[in-house]
């Protein structure tokens, strides 16, 4: 592994350690945001490391346009499981996907309007099962996500064929 993205787990270590020891429901998001708030060293270290990352291409993202994304970060035992994806959506609703042991999602909009399937900066925790069409609103919002496995499963080829700036069902 590279020394940046090295850096890039350690700075993640007490989220990933946090995610592994928990149950994936809104008290793990309150937690979160309490451990690693907004505000704080962390977070802004997080943020600055993927404006780093996207613009020296180290994150090797994938994309053009409204959208940007790919795996930073595969699973693997120095994740506890978990793989390690940043997204890039400009005004942008990608497509249905569902998520088999949940998702952990920083939300880092650029401008304090900029939503995440209407959250604003901060942590979002999707419980296993649950799904939905990513939405960025309000400019560019990056969003750093943590997934079981690497596990995602998108709808059939229709829904990813409606997603883009005019979204799809919601």
């Amino acid at each position: 592994m590279d020394e940046k993205r090295r850096q890039f787990l350690t700075v993640l270590g007490p989220i990933i350690a946090e995610a592994c020891e928990s149950l994936w429901e809104a008290s793990l998001e309150q937690r979160l945001n309490e451990i690693c708030p907004v505000d704080g060293p962390r977070f802004a270290e997080l943020e600055r490391l993927c404006e780093e990352g996207i613009s020296d291409g180290w994150m090797g993202l994938q994309g053009e346009g409204p959208r940007l994304g790919g795996r930073v970060v595969e699973p693997s035992t120095e994740t506890g499981g978990l793989s390690v994806d940043v997204v890039q959506l400009i005004d942008f609703t990608g497509p249905h996907h569902r998520h088999p042991g949940g998702e952990i999602c920083a939300v880092m909009p650029e401008r304090d309007e900029g939503r995440f399937d209407g959250r604003a900066r901060g942590w979002a925790v999707y419980p296993p099962g649950s799904d939905h069409w990513p939405a960025a609103t309000g400019g560019r919002v990056r969003i750093l996500f943590l997934l079981p496995g690497g596990a995602i499963e998108y709808s059939d080829a229709a829904a990813s064929l409606e997603s883009g700036t005019a979204g799809g069902e919601k």
